[in-house]
């Protein structure tokens, strides 16, 4: 980001423009979503891209929205779509996907010291499993390889010389991964560290995601649980009865685990491009009261209302100061991507 930028959006935050914009748009939903809050120099191997602040970054995230926003439950927004019970002005509820260990060790005391609400959407395939996701696996090739060089999964091949262009060339392997078929993608990803000549140890993900007595510790602490798929395919990328299967077979077993409904579900990755209608209607026909996009907000009540089955979510990066922070949840976003 150019100086200019960071000038103007430094400007925007601390003359309370976003602050007047948000006045002016009181009756919405501004969901956060994040995916792992935990510091880049203790991820150097995983995919960091997903790590959406350190806990610093994201106990001052958290003291903003106490000052400015009412923070909801899940179950609050369920009851104001299925009981029209009323929900307060400046309404945020905050969101976590997939389900990773540092949001037990880092975000859950941020969240408790702050007495926030939280819903974190577990990709059921992954909890209590040495199983990585293909992101993270792709990341400890490409930080562990001697190679030079890997034939990306669309089929043309990409050199590096710098960690640099290295780590370019993880972002396009990864991003040409995304629009394969499941099944395509598996093959890619399984073959992957043989392309790159690495081993992965067999301990190396074993403690990366939640297990289910720290969920339960969660649970009883006010978090709660939705279904983010079983294997976390795009949903675009499987027939409709896959998906339909990956919703179904998540929500049952956080459903046996926890004892309790599961009443809501986050598409993975979530663009435009990775649900539609279907999917949405599959979502409603699985028993979801709601369902989460990755479209960035906020949202008008109205809105989701109306589509409680496509509801928006700001998704937030490390990069993002807390300038950035302040415009992407104000209506401002929604006039222009920051």
């Amino acid at each position: 980001m150019s100086l200019l930028s960071k000038t103007i959006l430094t400007i925007t935050h601390k003359s309370g423009v976003t602050r007047f914009a948000q006045k002016l748009f009181p009756n919405s939903l501004t969901v956060l979503n994040y995916h792992r809050i935990d510091w880049l120099e203790n991820n150097q191997d995983m995919f960091q891209p997903n790590i959406s602040a350190n806990p610093p970054a994201f106990e001052a995230q958290m003291s903003f929205i106490a000052k400015w926003y009412r923070v909801i439950s899940l179950e609050d927004l369920t009851n104001w779509l299925l009981k029209n019970k009323p929900l307060p002005p400046q309404a945020a509820l905050i969101t976590f996907d997939d389900g990773y260990l540092d949001n037990y060790l880092y975000a859950f005391p941020i969240l408790k010291k702050y007495n926030f609400p939280a819903v974190i959407y577990l990709t059921s395939g992954y909890i209590a499993s040495d199983r990585p996701f293909y992101w993270d696996l792709a990341s400890f090739c490409f930080f562990h390889t001697q190679a030079d060089r890997v034939t990306l999964p669309n089929n043309t091949e990409k050199t590096w010389r710098t960690q640099q262009e290295k780590q370019f060339a993880l972002k396009q392997w990864i991003a040409a991964a995304k629009l394969l078929s499941e099944e395509e993608k598996q093959k890619w990803v399984t073959a992957l560290p043989e392309a790159l000549g690495v081993s992965i140890p067999q301990e190396k993900f074993a403690t990366v995601t939640l297990n289910w007595e720290q969920i339960q510790e969660m649970r009883s602490a006010n978090i709660e649980f939705g279904a983010h798929t079983v294997n976390h395919p795009i949903l675009t990328r499987v027939s409709l009865n896959e998906a339909h299967q990956e919703m179904i077979q998540s929500k049952k077993k956080i459903e046996k685990e926890l004892n309790q409904p599961v009443t809501s579900f986050a598409y993975p990755n979530g663009t435009k491009a990775d649900f539609n209608l279907e999917i949405a209607e599959i979502a409603k026909q699985s028993g979801f009261a709601t369902a989460f996009t990755l479209l960035s907000g906020p949202t008008s009540l109205l809105s989701v209302k109306r589509s409680p089955y496509t509801i928006r979510r700001i998704f937030l990066s490390n990069r993002h100061t807390m300038s950035h922070f302040s415009i992407l949840l104000s209506p401002l976003n929604r006039l222009k991507s920051v």
